[in-house]
């Protein structure tokens, strides 16, 4: 894996990125694909997906800020203060890198984010994939989100009460039933790497957005990517989106739960391929 940010040919202002986020990449000359973490997930989180995809692909990974190895001294809760600005980060490490024609794959929040970075710089990217995305937790009339209002704020709580604990239990949630124990304490080990100060703040502005207007807006061949038995994405939300994307088709895993990369990774690496050619 090359960490770009130590080339002496880039620039100084995309150094600046590049070192902030921890970006990396493997391979060139090949198409690119941007991977966008979700909720409190450092790159490492594709390792499963990694050596199929390195043979056809050039792989870009980056750290949300308060992520592994991004530098927490450059956060500033206000400016961070929503997904645009975590979107913004995804357009401004494709400007550093200046891809063209690049696929991001999202998962989770993280989804979102790689969305609205495809509306945001259009520009830079081809294709867009959405795994286990949704982009509204919350039920509202005529819509499914899964949560109810008063369940989501309790478990923001929970989690302000005691991150720690909280994080292994919500893993265990996400990873889903069927799978091995040892996936949720993965999970909840990329969780309890982030910054925890960070990560309450990113919980809220994720959990709490609202994007579903922002949906219509992606002009590009979008793939979903949605499990059985996901406790954060009913597959109502996949079909709410399938309906308000311009571009878009929907797969339907055989796996369960909430991480998909993590539970079948040959699975997921098919779809993509299937999907980016």
């Amino acid at each position: 894996m090359e960490n770009v940010e130590k080339s002496s040919s880039t620039p100084s202002s995309a150094i600046s990125v590049l070192k902030r986020l921890h970006v990396n990449v493997i391979g060139e000359k090949k198409p690119p694909v941007l991977f966008c973490n979700g909720f409190n997930c450092n790159q490492h989180i594709w390792n499963y997906l990694t050596p199929a995809l390195a043979r056809h692909y050039q792989l870009v990974f980056f750290d949300q800020m308060g992520t592994g190895g991004s530098d927490v001294s450059a956060y500033d809760a206000q400016q961070y203060a929503t997904l645009a600005s975590y979107a913004g980060d995804v357009v401004a490490i494709c400007q550093a890198l200046d891809l063209h024609d690049a696929v991001v794959v999202g998962h989770s929040i993280g989804a979102m984010i790689g969305l609205l970075a495809a509306v945001q710089a259009p520009q830079h990217f081809s294709k867009v994939v959405l795994l286990a995305a949704t982009p509204h937790y919350l039920n509202e009339p005529a819509y499914h989100g899964g949560f109810e209002r008063a369940d989501l704020l309790a478990l923001l709580d929970e989690m302000d009460r005691n991150y720690q604990s909280w994080a292994t239990t919500f893993a265990t949630l996400l990873i889903g039933p069927g799978q091995p124990a040892s996936l949720g304490y993965e999970l909840a080990g990329y969780f309890c790497q982030a910054d925890p100060t960070i990560a309450k703040q990113f919980a809220r502005i994720g959990f709490l957005a609202d994007n579903r207007a922002d949906l219509s807006r992606l002009h590009l061949p979008t793939l979903l990517l949605q499990c059985s038995e996901d406790v954060a994405v009913p597959e109502e939300v996949s079909a709410y989106m399938l309906a308000h994307l311009p571009q878009a088709q929907l797969v339907t895993l055989q796996t369960t739960g909430h991480c998909p990369h993590l539970s079948a990774p040959f699975e997921v690496v098919a779809a993509l391929r299937a999907f980016i050619g």
